[in-house]
């Protein structure tokens, strides 16, 4: 249960702050690498702080190299994908697509060794049909869809491998907070030299500063939940209150259609959710 607050508490952080940057990248005041860099700037002094400061260690295993570099190159792709996905697409179609992962997800914790029962798979298999009939409704925006796609597939080798490295090697601060900085210096390079901008002028603006907050709560959040239960659970609490959360912001800041059906959807992932838990 502790694993699942924290993903839906992470859920809702990421949103605001998906929803910020959206709106920034919009309006010309920010560019896509340095949203994506200023919302790993927070998340890295709070891993980083917590390794060195409260629990006072660092573990990082060089025999997770060969599959923490796997990870590492894949989540530049993953977070390159993921800025552009954000701002082209809209906030639902954007949460809808990306809970294809969690059917994907549950054979890889199979695989793992993790034992999913029948309410569990019924859960996901209900969300998974959401999601098809989100993407088969004619009136939904689907602009950004694919790129979408590419993260929520992504997203099942580079959460396995994570699951995989903290359960046999390294803590989760290490993991993520190296994973961070080379998502950082990717982003920060990206917006010197191709965006010509610096994030860190950017950083005198409350709402930048807001964003940055809320994503690094959400990261944390987010990479805590999967030390309490099986990757393909905690994720789909995550993706299904992502889903109930940007149906939401993307009604009232930014004026997506079709809220009924789209509320009618988010209501059978909320059933597959109920599934999930019990």
């Amino acid at each position: 249960m502790i694993g699942f607050i924290l993903a839906t508490l992470g859920s809702l952080f990421r949103e605001v702050s998906g929803s910020i940057g959206k709106w920034e990248v919009s309006a010309s005041r920010e560019s896509y690498f340095s949203m994506g860099f200023l919302n790993l700037l927070i998340q890295a002094v709070i891993y980083f702080g917590i390794a060195f400061f409260i629990r006072k260690e660092f573990l990082f295993s060089l025999e997770s190299l060969p599959t923490f570099s796997i990870r590492a190159l894949l989540e530049v792709a993953q977070a390159h994908v993921s800025v552009l996905a954000l701002v082209r697409a809209d906030r639902s179609t954007y949460s809808f697509v990306r809970t294809i992962t969690i059917p994907l997800l549950l054979f890889v914790d199979i695989i793992l060794g993790y034992t999913i029962g029948f309410h569990q798979a019924v859960g996901v298999t209900i969300m998974f049909a959401s999601v098809f009939l989100f993407l088969i409704d004619k009136n939904v925006g689907k602009t950004g869809v694919f790129l979408a796609g590419f993260t929520a597939v992504n997203a099942v080798i580079t959460i396995s491998l994570f699951k995989y490295n903290i359960t046999h090697f390294n803590s989760v601060e290490a993991e993520e907070g190296i994973i961070t900085g080379i998502l950082m210096l990717y982003f920060l390079c990206m917006a010197l030299v191709r965006a010509k901008e610096n994030p860190f002028r950017l950083l005198r603006k409350p709402a930048i500063i807001f964003q940055s907050l809320s994503s690094g709560a959400a990261s944390t959040l987010g990479g805590f939940s999967y030390a309490f239960a099986p990757a393909s659970l905690i994720l789909a609490v995550e993706r299904s209150s992502s889903v109930l959360w940007a149906i939401l912001s993307g009604n009232i800041y930014f004026h997506e259609a079709v809220l009924a059906r789209k509320i009618i959807f988010g209501l059978f992932l909320i059933i597959g959710f109920i599934f999930v838990s019990l």
